[in-house]
């Protein structure tokens, strides 16, 4: 077990508190602070900080994989690091999003290697063969768009708006309310000609201001619509002349308080608002951008990866045993565990075998592995445990520490099951699948 220092990443749309604050930094940062991470990604591995000399965990994986893994793991995981922990801090919202499918990744890949696109050509899209479901775990109030929403919900959205340019669109999801009339609506969108955009966006945001306005109407304060307008009116305003902001309307619109969990399979599209959470997800970089983004927006692509089933948002539920909450979302990549540890609380059980990352989001903690050693961790703090650590448990300091540990899913009884993020696997349409 030791202790491990992540990288943060300066991007735009990333809030000059949030992670300042966790790290005992001043705030506000000097520039926006999006994601802390921590992992083994070859672009920004955390390093090892009682090792001298700039040791990563990258280093540690490849020096030592038995160790790392474990015995059971070290042929699953090949030498590549299962999974990647963040926190992530959303002053702005990022790009509308999703992510490929094992099969899908591994084809995509492929086919783009043969192509000769060098990795970082803007317009590649597939950087690994290896598909990217994730889970995020709310740490204050927390803000998304998440999956398609029921196609009949969306209708009855389009006809309150009551805008001329969008009344055909809106009759033709009336007559076929289910997933092919959303890839018929959404596809007949994506691909507008930009004058086209140009005219139906402006013209849908002055249908929300005409609704936010309207007393009593199903966007006015309090009505049924509410966040979906403000949504909309705001991504209009930072994205003006984007197609992404049609793609919006289709989807739900998400609020998760503390400690609620989403989590995103292959296809399901996706933008995370406002808020901070922990993330979780597959160690891989593999992301099709549908819009609200200067980045590359690959059509055909984007058509063929995402998933029109529609229906409330695919939320984990946790197994909640004591101080301890375990999100097991349907994939072999990753398990995070949110610990709430009292000062007089027994020391408990992470729950997670083979190689993992401990982080104290808030509070002190003790952390003790079967092997003997023992960390104190202070907020903001994270430590490395191999697998060959065994057992390792947490204890609160003074006051009590929010904790959150991530692992692999894996287990050797699943070994051969369909890889994660597949369609069969963790379905946007059906809330509490990941129970």
């Amino acid at each position: 077990m030791e202790l491990l220092e992540g990288t943060v990443r300066p991007y735009a749309w990333g809030s000059r508190t949030h992670i300042a604050a966790l790290l005992g930094e001043p705030v506000p940062s000097p520039h926006p602070q999006a994601e802390l991470w921590l992992g083994a990604h070859r672009d920004a591995p955390s390093r090892l900080v009682e090792h001298p000399g700039g040791h990563t965990l990258l280093d540690a994986l490849e020096s030592d994989p038995e160790g790392t893994f474990g015995p059971a793991r070290v042929e699953r995981w090949q030498g590549r690091f299962p999974f990647l922990l963040k926190v992530l801090a959303a002053e702005e919202p990022l790009s509308l999003q999703t992510h490929p499918s094992a099969e899908q990744a591994a084809v995509g890949f492929a086919r783009e290697e043969a192509r000769g696109l060098p990795q970082g050509a803007p317009d590649r899209n597939y950087r690994d063969p290896l598909p990217k479901p994730e889970i995020l775990c709310a740490l204050e109030e927390f803000h998304a768009l998440a999956g398609f929403r029921d196609a009949a919900v969306t209708v009855r959205m389009l006809r309150a708006l009551d805008v001329d340019l969008l009344a055909h669109h809106t009759e033709l999801l009336a007559g076929q309310p289910d997933p092919d009339g959303l890839r018929a609506l959404f596809t007949t969108w994506i691909t507008l000609p930009q004058r086209a955009v140009d005219d139906l966006v402006p013209a849908l945001l002055d249908g929300c201001v005409r609704l936010a306005k309207t007393p009593g109407s199903p966007g006015a304060p309090g009505g049924e619509f509410e966040r979906e307008v403000r949504t909309l009116l705001d991504l209009g305003e930072r994205y003006p002349g984007d197609a992404g902001v049609l793609a919006a309307l289709l989807l739900n619109r998400v609020v998760l308080a503390e400690g609620e969990c989403l989590f995103q399979p292959a296809g399901s599209p996706h933008s995370y608002l406002s808020g901070a959470g922990v993330e979780l997800m597959a160690n891989s970089d593999n992301v099709l951008r549908a819009g609200l983004t200067p980045k590359h927006v690959d059509v055909p692509e984007l058509l063929r990866i995402l998933d029109f089933r529609c229906g409330p948002p695919p939320m984990v539920r946790p197994r909640v045993d004591g101080p301890r909450a375990v999100y097991s979302a349907p994939s072999e990549h990753f398990r995070l565990v949110r610990l709430d540890v009292g000062p007089d609380d027994a020391p408990v059980e992470l729950g997670i075998d083979g190689p993992r990352i401990v982080l104290v989001v808030r509070g002190d903690a003790r952390l003790r592995a079967a092997t003997g050693r023992s960390v104190a961790l202070a907020q903001g703090r994270a430590v490395w445990a191999p697998a060959d650590d065994g057992v390792v448990t947490v204890e609160a300091g003074p006051g009590r520490a929010l904790v959150f540990a991530a692992g692999d899913g894996w287990t050797a009884e699943e070994d051969g099951d369909d890889e994660d993020g597949d369609q069969e696997d963790g379905d946007p349409g059906a809330p509490g699948a990941t129970d």
